[in-house]
């Protein structure tokens, strides 16, 4: 579809809207499809559009050719199609574009031009107070010139049979009959003179629809009888329709003062909506006598069925009305209040203990009726043609809603938030004999219960399940539960029908169920309407027979009708508009749509879109696509008009989409083929300059195993030379070790030598200081034997016992002295002499008679020693020259 707006061209394909601006930035006044062209006119400017491979539109430019010819501040209102002619019309002339030999003729009257017209075989146009003309031959002839031609503005011509029929703005329609002009008298006639008509569309049916200056749209029978009345009350947008047009659907689309409209005129679904809040959300509805009655949150309406009018209120009915029933010809409403029976235009209130759910007539006794309530269940009683309470059933105080009577006064009763009950009441339906509460099924939110073909049925979020009459016990129907929770559960009340029709409601469907005719399975049925559409109240859900094909649902601001005898699904084809691809974080790119796709690499990320061409509003179309080459199974299906695919990997694909509106699947499948290219580094360009470089590699490689078994077997007799040395060595070490062993006994020996020697001068000058004593006694006594003692003296402190000793001990002890000389500078002889004692690890007993003092002056050195050579106190004075 397509559409002159004021910032340029929309399109509309079904999903998506596309704006394309004019090309001088202008309103752009007109539009008209002719062939696979859309030609548009707008502020001194006028040519057409054609689709590109690309699904988008490109604008040729035609005016240039008649440039010279376009009056100052001219617009082009009216296009229309006459043969192989397109013709642009403004208001003060009119070209004529022959689409064969790409030339223009100009037609200019003197009076300017209302409208140009196409009917038959005939170009018409209406000048501003002259006549009606006809071209012919490319010239301009006077076709009538009667007052009311003159005198009216044509807002349209329709070919009638033998006779043409005008309509004009102010005063209706006229007739044009040989020659004669005359008025066309309907039965709406004064109604439509009293408004100012715009725009009008004959429609294929042969009726008629009016758009107004300020008063909606008008749709007319053959006959000129209004058939509809649609204002911005009654749910158009606004109440100014600047343009019409029927579709091949029979949709009248209606462009308004600022927004678009689309009426679904062939639809088998009437809508009611109520823009002023008065009537609210329908909870219930019925058909009596004659008259509509709808129970809403503000109270309980009607109105004679079928009428345009408005609903009446019913005094005294104010507050929720949850149920309307028919019972032996009087209408019983269960209300927020009690109960009311409502007759002409009136209710009459019979129960106010409590609010009323909803009534069941009696199993056996048709004077009696049951009422569900807010506390329980209470008993109506008919007597003597008078309705009026009898008595609660005790022992069940319980909100019930939603109860069914079952066999031998049995009651079972569903309440949402503690679950299922069964009680057993006395024959008199006074009390409640026994109480049960079900553990299957378990409470559910939005459950309920209902009697189908005499079968109690249960429906919840787990399913629904069916009532065992012998064992009295709810077993759940796996058939018709997949089919309950096949779509998205939302509601679990269950509605039966006077054509016995079990209806339940779930996300994307109405759902019905219908006995077989030859077995006991019920059928599936569906209505394509989805809860987002409906708007009803969940948990609330209503639909009522009003007549043997028309079912009346309640919404949340008003109710829609179904007749299920016309409504059909149609089957619609399936495109692909639209393909881009884009690399990573980078702008898409349209691409071609009729020919295989080859993308790059980097071009692997890729968006599909798709669409058919309906225009329902209750019936929303659903996609499901599957990418051969990628994924195996088809996509769940969706409302989403696209499709998405990021990092393709390199390969081939085919993009396969179908369509679903309602419960029809588009008869094609629409395909798009495409590959996406193998990366630079993957082509057969670069696999073979890979095997080139393999090649060189492999002989490279081939060289350098050779290089390096050569170099293994060099190795190998380096190391075999090796070996060889290493014995070599290892030999020459043994003798090195047995030469070491020699030389380590040979300082064994050494040693012994010297431990040996020093014993013998330890003894020694024990035995001279022993003598040295015992001749100091001796002299002590008068005895004079100095020289001896001189002699012995001498003996003691003879430094060639300290060399000799010296001597063997630097033998034994290579370069001690000479290190710890260096390591403490300080240190005399004598100190050194004591080192080496020290060294040999003699104790200070066994030094004293070798330095020829006592044992008390070697601990005394042995103090001065560690001074000097600045040792700490934790560190023992033998154990440091020990380590040395």
């Amino acid at each position: 579809m397509y559409f002159a707006n004021n910032e340029g061209l929309l399109e509309y394909n079904g999903t998506s809207w596309s704006l394309y601006p004019t090309s001088n930035e202008t309103i752009m006044r007109s539009v008209k499809v002719i062939g696979k062209r859309i030609y548009t006119g707008c502020y001194m400017e006028f040519g057409y559009w054609e689709k590109q491979p690309n699904g988008r539109l490109e604008y040729t430019q035609l005016c240039k050719k008649v440039k010279d010819d376009i009056l100052d501040d001219e617009q082009f209102w009216n296009i229309e199609k006459y043969d192989h002619w397109v013709i642009f019309q403004s208001l003060n002339q009119i070209f004529i574009y022959n689409t064969k030999e790409d030339t223009f003729k100009i037609i200019k009257p003197e009076a300017g031009v209302n409208k140009v017209f196409i009917l038959n075989n005939a170009i018409l146009y209406q000048t501003f107070g002259t006549g009606l003309y006809e071209i012919e031959n490319g010239k301009s002839k006077l076709l009538s010139k009667a007052p009311a031609i003159t005198s009216n503005k044509i807002v349209n011509i329709y070919p009638k049979n033998d006779y043409l029929l005008f309509q004009t703005q102010y005063n209706g329609f006229f007739e044009l009959k040989n020659s004669t002009v005359s008025p066309w008298i309907t039965e709406s006639d004064e109604e439509i003179k009293s408004n100012s008509i715009y725009s009008s569309q004959m429609l294929k049916n042969g009726g008629f629809v009016l758009g107004t200056v300020s008063n909606g749209i008008y749709i007319l029978n053959p006959e000129g009888k209004i058939k509809y009345h649609i204002t911005q009350n009654k749910g158009l947008s606004n109440n100014t329709a600047l343009s019409l047009y029927e579709d091949n659907n029979k949709n009248i689309w209606v462009g308004l003062d600022n927004s678009i409209n689309c009426i679904n005129l062939g639809s088998a679904i009437r809508s009611y909506v109520d823009n002023t809040g008065l009537l609210g959300t329908v909870y219930t509805s019925t058909l009596y006598k004659g008259n509509l009655f709808v129970g809403t949150n503000q109270g309980l309406f009607y109105k004679p069925y079928g009428s345009e009018g408005n609903f009446k209120f019913i005094p005294k009915t104010n507050g929720q009305v949850w149920s309307l029933y028919e019972y032996r010809g009087t209408l019983f409403c269960g209300h927020d209040s009690g109960t009311f029976i409502v007759e002409e235009g009136k209710a009459h209130k019979i129960f106010e203990t409590s609010g009323t759910w909803k009534f069941e007539p009696h199993p056996k006794n048709p004077d009696l009726l049951l009422q569900g309530n807010y506390h329980g269940i209470s008993v109506l009683e008919n007597r003597n043609g008078n309705w009026q309470y009898r008595n609660w059933i005790d022992g069940f105080e319980y909100s019930s809603r939603f109860f069914e009577i079952g066999n031998q006064n049995d009651i079972y009763i569903s309440h949402e938030y503690k679950g299922v009950f069964r009680i057993t009441v006395n024959n008199q339906y006074t009390k409640a004999k026994e109480f049960l509460t079900y553990e299957t099924p378990v409470k559910g939110k939005n459950a309920s219960l209902s009697t189908y073909n005499g079968d109690i049925y249960y429906a919840s979020k787990d399913g629904i399940f069916k009532l065992n009459r012998k064992t009295k016990e709810f077993e759940k129907s796996e058939k018709i539960s997949e089919v309950f929770l096949k779509d998205t559960y939302t509601s679990g009340t269950l509605i039966t029908d006077e054509s016995n029709r079990l209806w339940f409601f779930t996300k994307n469907y109405i759902n019905y169920f219908t006995s077989g005719k030859l077995n006991t399975e019920l059928k599936h049925n569906v209505v394509p309407i989805p809860s987002s559409l409906s708007h009803s109240m969940l948990g609330y859900e209503n639909i009522t027979q009003i007549t043997p094909n028309i079912y009346l649902i309640g919404t949340t601001d008003g109710y829609y009708t179904i007749n299920l005898k016309n409504f059909k699904s149609k089957n619609y084809n399936i495109s692909i508009t639209g393909i881009s691809t884009n690399a990573l974080n980078e702008t898409a790119i349209p691409n071609t749509i009729n020919t295989t796709g080859n993308f790059a690499h980097s071009e692997n990320n890729l968006t599909f879109q798709f669409t058919v061409p309906e225009y329902k509003k209750y019936i929303n179309a659903e996609f499901q696509y599957i990418l051969e080459g990628m994924q195996d199974e088809w996509s769940e299906w969706s409302e989403q008009p696209y499709a998405n695919f990021k990092n393709l990997p390199p390969g081939n694909y085919s993009f396969k989409v179908r369509a679903k509106t309602g419960s029809s699947i588009s008869p094609n499948t629409a395909i798009y083929n495409f590959a996406i290219s193998k990366p630079w580094y993957a082509t057969n360009v670069a696999l073979t300059i890979y095997l080139i470089f393999m090649l060189i590699a492999a002989f490279f490689v081939n060289r350098s195993y050779k290089n390096y078994y050569q170099r293994q077997r060099e190795k190998l007799i380096e190391e075999n030379n090796r070996q060889l040395e290493i014995k070599e060595l290892e030999k020459e070490q043994e003798l090195m070790k047995m030469k070491n062993e020699k030389l380590q006994q040979e300082f064994e020996n050494k040693n012994r030598e010297l431990a040996a020697s020093t014993m013998n001068l330890i003894k020694k000058n024990e035995l001279l200081s022993m003598i040295k004593d015992d001749l100091k006694k001796t002299i002590e006594e008068g005895k004079n034997i100095k020289s001896v003692i001189t002699t012995i003296n001498k003996n003691i402190n003879e430094d060639d016992t300290w060399d000799m000793f010296k001597e063997a001990f630097n033998n034994a002890d290579k370069d001690f002295l000479k290190k710890i000389k260096g390591i403490h500078p300080a240190l005399t002889p004598n100190d050194l002499r004591l080192c080496a004692y020290l060294r040999l690890n003699l104790s200070s007993k066994e030094i004293a008679p070798l330095l020829n003092i006592s044992v008390r002056s070697v601990e005394i050195k042995r103090y001065r020693l560690r001074k000097k050579m600045d040792l700490p106190h934790e560190l023992s004075l033998v154990e440091y020259i020990l380590s040395l």
